[in-house]
């Protein structure tokens, strides 16, 4: 069970962390675990010095506001595009520029090497681009065939 607790937004536009004790913690940050894996388990609210200040069990377990700050916090430390559709790779062998769809818009990428799309479960895939963007595909089974069959050519 998550403990009681308040969030709120300091003169710099960082959030402070008030438990029910009444200790007050400034600029904490909310960090995932597993982010991908289990993005609504387990989540740290980490104070300015590095230390967590809260644990929570389950981020659906928070009630709102607390909870929406959260999120639009962790929205903006966490920048995972999603690949829609791969239009065209530049070659088949590493480094390759490739071009892509996603949910944020078309761009273009370099992959330095195979070794860096990683297997997810359920399908999923993590794309790491040559400075260090992820990419997520959320079921490369699900991509249409064009992006699938390009995709097949590094995995």
């Amino acid at each position: 069970m998550t403990p009681a607790f308040e969030l709120h937004r300091n003169a710099r536009g960082r959030l402070d962390c008030t438990l029910p004790d009444g200790t007050r913690h400034e600029s904490v940050v909310p960090v995932r675990p597993f982010p991908l894996s289990a993005p609504t388990e387990g989540l740290s609210l980490v104070g300015g010095d590095g230390h967590e200040v809260l644990w929570i069990d389950r981020l659906d377990a928070v009630p709102q506001p607390q909870r929406a700050r959260i999120e639009e916090e962790l929205a903006a430390r966490e920048f995972v595009p999603v690949l829609e559709r791969l239009i065209s790779v530049s070659t088949f062998s590493t480094p390759s520029t490739w071009t892509v769809q996603t949910d944020r818009g078309a761009t273009q990428f370099v992959l330095k090497g195979e070794e860096d799309i990683r297997r997810l479960d359920g399908g999923a895939l993590l794309i790491t681009d040559a400075n260090g963007v992820s990419y997520r595909v959320r079921d490369r089974l699900g991509l249409d065939r064009h992006s699938r069959r390009l995709i097949e050519r590094f995995l």
